[in-house]
C-alpha cells in the first residue's frame, strides 16, 4: 500500500529485455534507499514493483509484459514518481493507493490557471464510472482530488508544490498517464454487483 505522496523523482537508467518483460534499473534520485531490501515494494509512476537489486543510489525491478501492456511510462529514460511502501506507523497524507493501475488515461489539457495548473484527463469508459467529483484518484502515482467530472473526462487543479516535486510538470496533451481509481469505488461496485 502507498499514500500517493511522491517521495522523490527518479530516472530509468537502463532497460534490459527479459523473456517476458524488462528489468529496469532506476536512479533513485533523492529517495532514501538505506532501509530498502530485496523484495520491498516501490511505486514507480503508480505501479507497485518489487526490488530485485539495489545499491546506494539505484534499485532494479522486473516488469512483466502484462504490466507493460496496461501501463504507461515504464520505458526509455523516463522520469518516474517514486514512493516506498507505506508502513503502519506512517501518516496517510494522500489516500490509500494500492499500486495496481486500473488503466491508462490521456491528457486532454494541461494549462496554467493563475499560479496553478488545470489538468484534464480522458479515461476509458470502463474507468469513468469510478471517478467522482471531489473524489480521490492517483495519476502516475500522485494522490489528487478531482474538481469536475464530465463523462469520460475529469479535471484536477495542480498546485505549484505538486508541479515542483513530481513528474506531472512534464505532461502535455496526448501524453498517456497511469490511473488508479479510488479503492472504495471498486469495493462498492463489487458489493452492488456480486455476480
Amino acid at each position: 500500500m502507498f499514500t500517493g505522496i511522491v517521495a522523490a523523482v527518479g530516472q530509468i537508467r537502463q532497460s534490459r529485455a527479459l523473456a517476458d518483460g524488462v528489468r529496469l534499473t532506476i536512479d533513485a534520485g533523492k529517495l532514501d534507499l538505506a532501509d530498502v531490501v530485496l523484495g520491498d515494494s516501490i511505486a514507480c509512476n503508480g505501479v507497485c514493483l518489487t526490488v530485485v537489486e539495489s545499491g546506494p543510489d539505484f534499485f532494479a525491478v522486473d516488469v512483466s509484459r502484462e504490466t507493460l501492456n496496461c501501463t504507461a511510462g515504464l520505458d526509455g529514460g523516463n522520469a518516474l514518481n517514486l514512493e516506498k511502501a507505506l508502513r503502519l506507523a506512517d501518516r496517510l497524507g494522500g489516500h490509500l493507493v494500492s499500486g495496481h493501475v486500473d488503466g491508462v488515461g490521456e491528457v486532454v489539457k494541461f494549462a496554467p490557471v493563475g499560479e496553478s495548473h488545470e489538468l484534464v484527463i480522458r479515461v476509458p469508459q470502463a474507468l469513468a464510472k469510478y471517478i467522482a467529483r471531489k473524489g480521490s484518484i492517483a495519476v502516475n502515482g500522485v494522490s489528487l482530488t478531482t474538481n469536475r467530472v464530465d463523462g469520460c473526462e475529469f479535471s484536477i487543479n495542480l498546485i505549484p508544490h505538486t508541479i515542483e516535486v513530481t513528474t506531472l510538470s512534464d505532461l502535455a496533451p496526448g501524453k498517456r498517464v497511469n490511473i488508479e481509481v479510488d479503492q472504495i469505488a471498486r469495493y462498492v461496485e463489487r458489493m452492488l454487483n456480486p455476480a
